[in-house]
């Protein structure tokens, strides 16, 4: 199993990845280590690679795994139902694993500065207009300012065509992030998420990002991408705060 380290100045308790698609179980469409339930993976295949992922990352508890909608709803770690249904959630405590899924769309890994609080945000473009990013940065006890973010692995600004709707909604948001869109013709445009998502964080007064340098559509021997291959699976984005090594 591989998986992809945070690089940045969290506190070293702050535990912060995104996994590959290699290692696993899986076969087919979704071979490799797919993590998502509702793809159309076997199930017992799913759960295996799920336990793979518990044991190669010695995870202090069964990560946290939200039902996604391209939403803005922010879930605490403490208050979980089964199957919850929202795209962020964050926890306040050691232990708790925060997780999202993606396959293009983008996974944000956020820390405040001490280590206290982490949360996990699935941004796909209908998540970042419709204020994901606000709604988990607004779920912190602690100053915009104090956070820091990774920005995970999602389809890139050379990939990822979108059309006019789509550039006309963030403009009517800020007109920054005309910055985000490369025009293709006919009514199309190249999306930058990472620009953007990276737009609405300084908005908030978050300026200390890291991350957002892979492409998952670019990349088919390392990462699962939907808008590739239509049926593929998930990787996870995972952040918790290590009880063991809590300071």
């Amino acid at each position: 199993m591989e998986w992809i380290d945070a690089e940045w100045p969290a506190p070293p308790w702050v535990r912060a990845l995104a996994t590959t698609r290699l290692g696993g179980v899986s076969t087919g469409p979704y071979a490799g280590l797919n993590l998502g339930d509702h793809v159309g993976d076997e199930p017992q295949r799913v759960a295996r690679n799920r336990a793979l992922l518990r044991q190669g990352l010695r995870l202090p508890a069964e990560p946290i795994w939200l039902r996604q909608v391209h939403g803005c709803a922010v879930t605490e770690a403490g208050e979980l139902a089964v199957d919850c249904e929202a795209d962020a959630i964050i926890a306040r405590g050691p232990g708790r694993v925060c997780a999202v899924l993606t396959a293009d769309c983008l996974p944000l890994l956020l820390t405040d500065r001490d280590g206290t609080q982490v949360a996990a945000v699935h941004a796909g473009w209908r998540g970042l207009a419709g204020g994901v990013i606000e709604a988990a940065v607004g779920r912190f006890a602690t100053p915009p300012s104090s956070l820091r973010v990774w920005l995970g692995p999602a389809i890139g600004p050379e990939a990822f065509e979108v059309g006019a709707e789509v550039r006309e909604g963030f403009l009517g948001l800020s007109p920054q992030a005309a910055a985000a869109f490369v025009p293709l013709g006919q009514g199309k445009w190249l999306a930058d998420l990472y620009l953007l998502a990276r737009q609405r964080l300084a908005g908030l007064g978050v300026d200390k990002v890291w991350g957002g340098d892979l492409c998952t559509f670019g990349d088919p021997g390392r990462f699962y991408s939907y808008r590739r291959d239509g049926a593929t699976g998930r990787m996870a984005s995972l952040i918790w705060i290590d009880p063991g090594r809590r300071g």
